[in-house]
């Protein structure tokens, strides 16, 4: 057993997951923050190396190892489909509240998406790497802001009412910090870096559960469905992690070890909170309970004391967020919530949503959701899946900006002026860009600056899409 595991054990070890995650996130982390991380990752991988996979003991085997699990993978999807078309119901989401649980507690994770391969890029010239470097571009959308993953997945929450996910627990940071921290630490963890990848952008079959079951519900599985497709074996990030293992494998030295490494780094995706285990976990009487106590916070004081339920105020229930499971057993008693009926019928509901709800924009989206599918309880297939809250905030669409052309990278690189947009404080951040390219003395400096403005914090953003661009059109 490591040393660090031995003394400190792994729950204790996992329990730092959070700061980390949010110190490397915001892109403002110092040197003690840094290390911090480093330790972190370094720490995780001695609890991986304890843990048993799949992973093929032999490098040659990688191939075929590739090839049965899409295989197996298929024919489970294929037993799926025909449960569903046999009547069977949905395998992962009760409800529609359930499946925006699944949503927020899987966001640390798919806001940091591709991270761990953001420090490949440095070494833009070593042929190696051009796969593993393509395969992060691909996770930026190429600079366009449709296709940049982490941008959609910020719009599929905000489609959803933006759920809260800076509240859960410890264990749903894990693998984000970890691949916020590879991030910032691929000259010492390379082999982990490329196993790590080799496991991410393998097809499993709950990626195409979530998506057929998400459209069942309402809800957009773009997100979802995008990676089904780039994460091919024949010709997608699947393939293209298993090569890059060969195309990294040390012509000199000790090979085996290097192996090993990249199998521990693979045995990472088995750390933390898991689309399965996060699925199994959704409580709806524990959701709604944490519901109402976050409510509890404000809420003791915004109630009149002429309202009692059970023989003590509305005030006084919510003084103390300990009682909330009691407060809405008590509602339950005095008729607030009519359980399993239309919960459209409920006195409480009808606070929330009508024509006059005084207490209109209390709960948010994902909060109603759940209030609703709590009231439908046993006969929620009577009534529409979803709430029609209308305090959702509806994902804009903005039209992205061209992809820069070969006439204006010549500009950028040999000091021409470039064109701007509009000249407005919504495109400073690109007109800074432009003029800091154009200032730059070479490829190297400008490909510098374009690297930086890619980083897991920052390529989502428009500076950071249009870094995108500019740098795929220097490197393709």
């Amino acid at each position: 057993m490591p040393t660090l595991t031995r003394c400190f054990g792994p729950e204790l070890l996992s329990r730092r997951a959070a700061p980390v995650y949010f110190n490397l996130c915001e892109g403002r982390a110092d040197q003690r923050e840094l290390a911090d991380a480093r330790l972190f990752l370094q720490q995780q991988l001695e609890l991986a190396a304890n843990i048993d996979s799949d992973l093929p003991a032999e490098m040659r085997d990688l191939e075929s190892w590739m090839q049965g699990g899409v295989e197996k993978v298929g024919r489970q999807y294929q037993e799926y489909l025909s449960a569903r078309q046999a009547g069977n119901a949905r395998q992962y989401f009760s409800n529609k509240s359930h499946a925006l649980h699944f949503l927020r507690s899987v966001a640390p994770t798919k806001l940091v998406d591709g991270a761990w391969l953001y420090g490949l890029l440095e070494h833009w010239r070593d042929a190696r790497f051009l796969s593993l470097i393509q395969t992060y571009l691909e996770e930026l959308g190429e600079g366009q802001p449709s296709k940049n993953h982490v941008g959609i997945y910020r719009k599929l929450l905000a489609s959803q009412g933006n759920p809260r996910w800076d509240d859960l627990s410890d264990e749903h940071y894990i693998q984000g910090a970890l691949q916020l921290a590879m991030a910032q630490n691929a000259d010492q963890f390379l082999p982990e870096i490329i196993g790590y990848n080799l496991g991410y952008e393998q097809l499993p079959l709950h990626l195409l559960i979530t998506a057929y079951e998400l459209k069942e519900l309402g809800i957009d599985p773009y997100y979802f469905t995008l990676h089904i497709t780039v994460d091919n074996a024949d010709s997608g990030h699947a393939k293209a992690a298993v090569d890059a293992v060969f195309a990294s494998m040390p012509q000199t030295g000790n090979a085996n070890d290097w192996y090993r490494r990249i199998q521990n780094g693979y045995k990472l995706n088995l750390l933390g909170a898991n689309t399965n285990s996060v699925i199994k976990s959704f409580d709806i009487e524990r959701e709604l309970g944490e519901v109402f106590s976050r409510k509890a916070v404000i809420g003791q004081f915004a109630h009149s004391d002429y309202r009692r339920v059970e023989g003590q105020t509305v005030n006084e229930w919510l003084s103390n967020p300990q009682q909330m499971p009691a407060f809405i057993e008590a509602m339950e008693n005095s008729g607030w919530f009519k359980r399993h009926q239309d919960p459209r019928e409920s006195r409480f509901w009808k606070l929330i949503q009508s024509e006059k709800a005084r207490m209109f924009g209390v709960f948010n989206a994902y909060e109603q959701q759940v209030i609703y599918d709590w009231i439908a309880g046993d006969t929620a297939a009577q009534f529409p899946a979803d709430a029609k809250v209308t305090t959702s905030v509806k994902a804009s669409g903005s039209t992205p900006r061209p992809p820069i052309s070969f006439e204006d990278k010549q500009r950028f690189l040999h000091g021409a002026p470039a064109q701007t947009a509009s000249g407005t404080d919504f495109d400073s951040e690109l007109r800074a860009l432009e003029s800091e390219l154009i200032a730059s003395p070479d490829t190297e400096a400008t490909m510098q600056t374009l690297i930086a403005l890619m980083s897991p914090s920052r390529h989502h953003n428009a500076a950071g899409l249009a870094a995108t661009r500019i740098f795929s059109e220097i490197f393709n």
